[in-house]
C-alpha cells in the first residue's frame, strides 16, 4: 500500500522546484496551504501529478466538493477517497 502522505509531500516538493516556486513552511498537518508557496496554477499541476502517481483523483471521486484548506486537510481527503 503506497503511504500517501509521503508520496504528496514527495510530489508537493517537485512541483514546488518545478515552477520556481519557494517552500514557505515546513509541511505539517497545520500549515495554510495558501502560505505554503505553491500558487493556484501551482496546486493544479500538483494534483494532476498526484493523479498520475497515485492513480486516482479524489476531487473526482468523491460526491461532496470539498476544500482543503490546510496540509492535513488536503493528505486526509486523498487518504479518505482512496479507491478500495
Amino acid at each position: 500500500m503506497t503511504d500517501v502522505r509521503a508520496k504528496i509531500i514527495s510530489v508537493f516538493d517537485d512541483v514546488i522546484s518545478e515552477t520556481g516556486a519557494t517552500q514557505k513552511v515546513n509541511l505539517e498537518d497545520g500549515t495554510v496551504l495558501l502560505e505554503s508557496g505553491l500558487d493556484s496554477l501551482g496546486f493544479a499541476i500538483l494534483v494532476a501529478r498526484l493523479d498520475e502517481e497515485l492513480g486516482y483523483d479524489p476531487f473526482s471521486l468523491s460526491s461532496t466538493a470539498f476544500y482543503p484548506t490546510t496540509f492535513g486537510q488536503f493528505v486526509a481527503f486523498y487518504e479518505d477517497n482512496r479507491p478500495r
